[in-house]
């Protein structure tokens, strides 16, 4: 594969993974996982939560494309590279951004941040199961960006 096609697969298997990752949220995370993602929605008590298997869950498919894909830089690789991207995209803005587990970035003047980390913190505002609103990661939707812009 060329490198051009080979950044054309990592930037659609980025993207794609927003849709991955509000699916897996909405109806995994908040569905029958919910016991690992339970300790997300409460005060944690460490550095770690439970949740955080959802990002070894997560890199499995990651790793193996990239492996296995390795011999020929062949798409598999790129998808790969284009999912541990994501990983590291959504580490640095929910966990360190958002939820400040690494304090940096406590403010911003930029309204699509602003707006992001509002946004996160309005799904955070339910504790439970069900009722919860706004499960994208790193896309804001309009209505919220509108909301939250400052």
């Amino acid at each position: 594969m060329n490198t051009l096609g080979g950044i054309a697969v990592l930037i659609f298997f980025f993207v794609l993974m927003e849709g991955v990752a509000w699916f897996t949220h909405k109806y995994i995370m908040h569905g029958f996982g919910w016991a690992w993602h339970h300790s997300h929605h409460h005060l944690r008590k460490g550095k770690l939560e439970l949740n955080d298997m959802y990002g070894v869950v997560f890199a499995i498919p990651s790793a193996l494309l990239i492996i296995f894909g390795s011999a020929e830089f062949d798409w598999r690789f790129y998808a790969g590279l284009g999912i541990a991207l994501y990983g590291v995209a959504y580490f640095l803005v929910h966990d360190v951004f958002v939820h400040q587990r690494i304090k940096w970035l406590k403010k911003t003047e930029i309204p699509y941040f602003r707006a992001m980390r509002l946004t996160h913190h309005l799904h955070h505002a339910v504790h439970t199961r069900n009722g919860a609103e706004a499960f994208g990661f790193l896309f804001v939707l309009p209505k919220y960006y509108r909301r939250f812009r400052g």
